[in-house]
């Protein structure tokens, strides 16, 4: 019979904890969307409002709708790992501690593509280093599994 009421993996925990983080904070934030509209009136030639932190209009744009995006953007973060965790394949293996698992929404081996894409977008990187292991696994360093079914 499959167990579908697995424990939560160390790194799905801290993939979602850092997603609350990110929410919590950004709740937590004043938006700059009433702030941001007079200082459009100062945008000069050059495209900046001149100040010491020379903000171009399009640092305005961003600033004015941040808070609400990163709101959204982490709501779908956390959407998406409900939907995307591991249960059990079900399959006979002679290792009863690690049993194979697959994704409960995608059914791809654990950890499926999305949980790994995920992983990846928000893990703590040394600046700089954006992306360069892409396809790696995100536990062991080493090559992902592309088709989700090899051992």
């Amino acid at each position: 019979m499959m167990n579908s009421e697995l424990p939560e993996d160390h790194q799905r925990r801290t993939l979602r904890e850092r997603l609350e983080v990110i929410q919590v904070r950004t709740e937590k934030a004043t938006s700059w969307r009433d702030t941001a509209e007079p200082l459009r009136s100062l945008i000069n030639r050059e495209g900046y409002v001149p100040i010491s932190a020379r903000l171009a209009g399009e640092d305005l744009e961003f600033l004015s709708e941040a808070r609400d995006e990163l709101l959204n953007f982490t709501e779908l973060g956390i959407r998406l790992l409900d939907l995307h965790q591991p249960r059990d394949a079900g399959g006979i293996t002679s290792d009863a501690a690690n049993p194979i698992l697959r994704c409960r929404s995608c059914m791809w081996r654990w950890p499926c593509p999305t949980f790994r894409a995920m992983a990846e977008a928000f893990s703590f990187r040394e600046p700089g280093s954006r992306g360069s292991e892409r396809d790696r696994h995100p536990d062991t360093g080493t090559d992902a599994d592309p088709g989700g079914d090899s051992a």
